[in-house]
């Protein structure tokens, strides 16, 4: 990785920031849970830089009709975030396959 990709990649992330400030108060609460989850449970594919800001995509979308963001999104803010990772791999489960085949 070279100096041009990591400033690159800090010009993408304020830019992703500054949009998710830019949503409502409810919007941007939930999304900033859905990310710590999501850090949390570190689906591979977080990486490549497609799933939050998809996410802020839809939430933009949402806010732009008028919808509260549980409408779009349900009650279950966390099954929902689930819902969005449910066939990548995360880091959490390449662990639990390294300790368990760790005995072998």
């Amino acid at each position: 990785m070279s100096i041009h990709d990591i400033i690159e990649g800090k010009k993408q992330w304020r830019a992703h920031v500054a949009r998710v400030k830019a949503l409502p108060p409810d919007y941007r609460i939930v999304y900033q849970e859905m990310q710590r989850y999501l850090f949390k449970v570190g689906p591979v594919a977080l990486t490549d830089g497609t799933l939050l800001p998809g996410i802020v995509d839809f939430f933009e979308e949402g806010a732009a009709s008028g919808k509260g963001v549980l409408e779009l999104i349900g009650e279950d803010v966390a099954a929902f975030a689930d819902g969005l990772i449910k066939d990548t791999p995360t880091y959490a489960e390449a662990y639990q396959e390294a300790v368990g085949g760790a005995g072998d």
